[in-house]
């Protein structure tokens, strides 16, 4: 089994990681969950969540992944029963007392567990196996070898992060936020203190970023060592970021699965992926232990994306016109391009922008203003009109 596991931090999020390519994803609920400042999902909305993946044969996955001081006990027993009730594939843990807990319960429902755990040698994999734990979401800082180690002693399903923010601490170690902002990282409230920029001297600022995970240069040797789940962090990103991620690794998984991915492919998708992030990445701890070069030390700079230019929202076959959803200021004559899942991308220049008037105007520049365009190709909904990035075209 190869799966492609996205993030999905409201229901609009889940829709668009389906659409995109995703297998499955991995959703917080309003409790329990280490993402306590993205929106999340009430129990109602995870019940829509997991009809809607059912109903196209995918999976959703519930975190429960906090550290349980004592207060943080109250009601996890009834919201583990209402999500097994619900059908959720599974949960993801790091507390002994839920892996415990679940199977007490006789829980229906997966349990899998967190990176929050830690888990870098076999001993570690084997003793949760025999807690009932159905899969193993690797430490970040997991390297090949341990990788292919605890694969062969254990064959469980393990997930790896491929894609997204790293943690500066091994992951769910940290307590920098806990001391300096009072908002405890292991329950939800990481103030991400190690993306804080500090006097070190007069003239300089010091910052002790990782910078991003990006592992589209090694989704072929990972696939042969054995892991079962490809994971893209970021329940608090955007939609264009989801969409541009996902549709990225689904098509180099599908092309490696197809066996006709080409060096040339994986530069191309490196490309634009590093477009779509605002800081740089690396490959962190696969190949080696990460150096100086993997880090921000000395200030870093990080810049907004701003290529997500609309979102379309229907195609007229007939007249050939697209009605777009605004994102980010274009205007007549900017070279555009369009993509999404069924769709080869194309370039497009804009020559005639209609508001909801039907007047023709110069510049689209409010935020989520309507305004349709003449495209001769066609167009489905929720494909993404974006800044022209690359001369060379490609599926993407």
């Amino acid at each position: 089994m190869i799966e492609l596991l996205a993030p999905a931090g409201d229901l609009e999020k889940l829709k668009f990681a389906f659409h995109y390519g995703a297998d499955a994803v991995y959703i917080g609920g309003q409790n329990f969950s280490l993402r306590a400042n993205a929106k999340n999902f009430s129990l109602e909305d995870i019940q829509e969540g997991v009809s809607y993946a059912h109903k196209r044969g995918k999976k959703v996955y519930v975190t429960v992944n906090i550290i349980f001081h004592e207060e943080d006990v109250n009601g996890v027993e009834e919201y583990l029963k209402k999500l097994d009730e619900i059908g959720v594939d599974a949960i993801i843990v790091s507390d002994l007392y839920i892996v415990k807990l679940a199977r007490k319960l006789g829980l229906s429902l997966e349990v899998h567990l967190s990176t929050q755990a830690s888990v870098l040698n076999e001993s570690a994999a084997l003793f949760y196996k025999k807690l009932g734990v159905k899969r193993i979401v690797l430490a970040r800082e997991a390297s090949k070898e341990e990788i292919a180690a605890i694969k062969k002693a254990t064959n469980l399903d393990l997930e790896c992060f491929v894609h997204g923010a790293m943690c500066t601490s091994f992951s769910g170690r940290c307590v920098l936020s806990n001391v300096i902002t009072n908002r405890d990282a292991n329950r939800g409230g990481c103030a991400q203190v190690c993306r804080f920029t500090f006097d070190a001297q007069e003239k300089n600022v010091f910052s002790m970023t990782s910078k991003d995970l990006n592992m589209i240069s090694h989704m072929n040797e990972m696939i042969k060592l054995g892991v079962n789940s490809f994971k893209v962090e970021g329940r608090m990103r955007g939609i264009y970021y989801i969409a541009t991620v996902i549709l990225s690794y689904r098509r180099l998984i599908d092309k490696i699965k197809a066996n006709t991915l080409t060096k040339e492919d994986e530069a191309y998708y490196l490309r634009v992926l590093n477009r779509v992030a605002n800081r740089e990445s690396a490959s962190q701890f696969f190949e080696s232990l990460p150096t100086e070069k993997e880090q921000y030390f000395l200030g870093r700079q990080e810049v907004s994306n701003q290529d997500f230019l609309g979102l379309v929202l229907d195609y007229d076959s007939e007249n050939k016109i697209a009605k777009i959803e605004q994102r980010n200021y274009f205007k007549v004559e900017d070279q555009v391009e369009f993509f999404g899942p069924n769709m080869e991308t194309f370039s497009y220049q804009i020559h005639k922008i209609e508001n909801d008037q039907g007047e023709n105007i110069e510049i689209a520049n409010h935020p989520n203003m309507i305004v349709y365009l003449k495209v001769d190709k066609p167009l489905q909904k929720y494909d993404m009109m974006r800044m022209k990035v690359f001369d060379k075209q490609r599926n993407l």
